[in-house]
């Protein structure tokens, strides 16, 4: 096995995941359930507001626990991806009313 690299379940072997990875990965989460991006599985559009704001807020979360532990870089990622997100899930809801 290569060094930076971790074993997951079965053979498969993945990178290291770090604090962006993370914090675009429930972005994504969010995207899908805001029918923003398609659904990766089925490629079909979803709308469930209520999992993409779970999202949004599992990220406003994390930056109030990390405050004063990220790097520059990591909390402005977070800040822009929360801003971005906010903004379009009350683009959505506007959407469906």
């Amino acid at each position: 096995m290569n060094e930076g690299h971790s074993k997951s379940s079965g053979n498969r072997i993945s990178a290291g995941v770090d604090f962006t990875t993370l914090v675009l990965s429930f972005a994504s989460v969010a995207l899908i359930n805001m029918g923003r991006s398609p659904d990766p599985v089925s490629g079909k559009s979803i709308r469930d507001l209520a999992v993409a704001e779970q999202n949004i807020d599992i990220l406003e979360l994390l930056r109030q626990k990390t405050r004063g532990n990220l790097s520059v870089e990591e909390e402005e990622t977070l800040n822009q991806v929360l801003c971005e997100l906010r903004c379009a899930f009350t683009e959505v809801e506007r959407e469906g009313s």
